[in-house]
């Protein structure tokens, strides 16, 4: 496994895996451009390094972990599923029946202990090679990236946060962004329900300041392990030692009573103050918008050390598929085993990168009784952070979630729109921008699994007609019949053929005006005869491509709120999937999509 970053780079390079960007670039949205280029670009592109920065004597990198094939590098897996089975064999772990038993257990206890982290002690830690405290402190000597136009500022996106309990004194690692307002302080964007949150709310009561390490660069198992939804009070540096099967070396800072990885790049040190708050964001998100700024506490900078030579690691983030992308699939697949100890019913499961994490999932069940999938759908709502999924579709065992053709198919298949569907409300990740509530709203459950006795039939659908055979002739109909629509699409119609869909779709693009809301386009929907084949209606805004299939689904899943957005009427639905305003009832600010598209940019302001 790797020592530190630049082991992990030097490998990168010798795979071919790593691009050297030799002309001057600058960190004021450049870098970012052609990191975007490179993400979307087929398989994920390349790793970047960025040799010679505007304005810095620091080299960047970025997209490390941005494809299939680096994620598994970088956790030294040739399939991101061996790390989950490794962490099977201790959630099956038995008590032994006898002595012989015992003693084949031993090399099992053996290799665990070796998976907490040790204490650096020998010298100066490379992550102290050079040290600056006090007024030598300044944030501006590093290329922190501009990373959206709409941007605040620019943004330290891969930070790994370490805290620590005023109450237990167990450490937490997560990852926040950390908006830089001047030389010596930063915004700590730690969303109400994250561990480092929970611990600022200790410092609060007690009116203490809070000490708070910042580590930038690290070995990708750390990197890792700052993002992974470990049960409060686990310290994440147990899961990296886990990964690279050999403890973390941790270093003591300077200025702080707390711990770092003495492999860092850079470290930050420094603390927060329970009662200095400052207007955060926005930012340029993972959901492919900007998230709305807000206050938040204010991060104060006692030193900036780093290593001799040391090289910047940030992400970009934005509409998938990007770097992050495969960073949450690798927690998909290392976490499903630990889920599976608490519901062991469930086979499989897979998040659509299209619903940015917390959107959707698609879970697959060994169903044994009336009301199972209902029953998952309540465990996994209270369930850690899967708490925050939106919406959940519960399929067969036989139904492979991984594969996106069979989850539709059975999706047009199953799908009784009077039976199957759930609607309840909770806590929502705090980039749920649908919502009329910040953090709560409404989730929609979705069963598509096969009828046990004691559950309702399915409705028979054989009365829709037929539709039109031609795309020109759905088109006539639309524009001619109802005003205000501009284009459409008969979704997945080469599925018509297989005598077991009952389900049709039709996506419609719309002009939405002050006086006319989604629920006065699903009113002319369901009153068009010419239109009753269609039991299920999608609205988008007028400039999104209906041909793009990606694109409709990421419009579906960010901009639908379930209990608001989803006009039901007898066996037919509506669901919008546009833009909101308060002829809507949506009174929050809607945030803005990201682009690079300055003259769109400067439009919009």
């Amino acid at each position: 496994m790797y020592k530190n970053l630049k082991d992990f780079l030097d490998t990168l390079d010798k795979t071919g895996e790593l691009k050297y960007i030799k002309h001057e670039v600058s960190p004021h949205l450049e870098i970012s451009k052609i990191t975007d280029k490179e993400s979307k670009s087929a398989d994920g592109g390349k790793a970047l390094f960025f040799k010679n920065v505007k304005g810095s004597s620091f080299p960047v990198v970025t997209n490390i972990f941005g494809s299939s094939r680096r994620i598994c590098m970088a956790l030294g897996v040739d399939h991101l599923d061996e790390l989950g089975k490794r962490i099977k064999k201790y959630i099956d772990f038995i008590p032994p029946k006898s002595l012989l038993g015992a003693l084949d257990l031993i090399p099992m206890a053996i290799s665990f202990t070796k998976f907490f982290p040790r204490s650096f002690r020998s010298g100066t830690p490379p992550c102290q090679e050079v040290v600056y405290k006090n007024d030598e402190v300044d944030l501006a000597k590093l290329p922190v990236l501009h990373c959206w136009p709409k941007d605040a500022g620019p943004f330290i996106t891969l930070p790994i946060v370490i805290t620590k309990s005023l109450v237990t004194g167990k450490r937490n690692v997560g990852m926040y962004r950390m908006q830089v307002f001047d030389k010596k302080s930063t915004g700590m964007h730690w969303h109400i329900h994250k561990d480092g949150s929970h611990y600022f709310n200790e410092y609060c009561k007690k009116k203490k300041r809070m000490p708070v390490a910042v580590a930038i660069g690290a070995d990708p198992a750390v990197i890792y392990a700052a993002t992974a939804p470990m049960p409060r009070g686990v310290d994440e540096m147990m899961l990296a030692g886990f990964i690279r099967n050999k403890p973390v070396i941790m270093a003591k800072c300077i200025t702080i009573d707390m711990e770092v990885p003495a492999e860092a790049e850079f470290v930050l040190e420094g603390y927060v103050d329970p009662d200095d708050l400052r207007r955060e964001g926005p930012f340029g998100d993972h959901t492919g918008y900007y998230s709305l700024a807000d206050d938040y506490p204010v991060f104060h900078v006692t030193a900036i050390t780093h290593r001799k030579n040391a090289v910047y690691n940030t992400t970009l983030v934005g509409r998938p598929p990007m770097e992050d992308c495969y960073i949450a699939k690798a927690t998909e697949r290392i976490f499903l085993p630990m889920l599976q100890s608490i519901m062991p019913e469930i086979c499989d499961y897979w998040f659509p990168w299209e619903g940015v994490f917390h959107n959707i999932v698609v879970v697959s069940i060994d169903k044994e009784y009336s009301g199972h999938a209902q029953k998952i759908m309540s465990g996994l709502w209270g369930h850690g952070q899967m708490s925050f999924c939106k919406t959940i579709v519960v399929v067969d065992r036989n139904v492979n979630p991984q594969d996106p053709k069979q989850v539709i198919k059975e999706f047009l298949k199953a799908l009784d729109i009077t039976s199957d569907i759930t609607l309840s409300k909770g806590v929502l990740d705090v980039l749920d921008h649908s919502s009329p509530f910040p953090d709560f709203g409404n989730k929609i459950g979705v069963d598509l699994t096969a009828r046990f006795k004691g559950e309702p039939p399915r409705k028979d659908k054989s009365y829709l007609k037929p539709p039109p055979s031609s795309a020109d002739g759905l088109l006539s109909i639309v524009k001619k019949s109802l005003p205000g629509f501009v284009g459409c699409r008969h979704l997945f119609c080469d599925l018509l053929e297989s005598k077991d869909i009952s389900n049709r779709l039709l996506a419609v693009s719309v002009e939405k005006t002050k006086n006319k809301s989604g629920k006065d386009f699903a009113a002319m929907l369901f009153g068009s005869e010419e239109l009753d084949m269609f039991n299920i209606f999608i609205l988008f805004d007028r400039e999104i491509d209906l041909s793009d299939g990606s694109l409709m689904l990421w419009k579906l899943f960010n901009n639908v709120d379930p209990g608001r957005d989803m006009i039901f009427h007898n066996d037919r639905v509506v669901i919008d999937a546009c833009k909101k305003g308060s002829m809507d009832g949506h009174d929050r600010e809607w945030p803005d999509e990201l682009t690079f598209d300055i003259q769109k940019f400067e439009n919009s302001l």
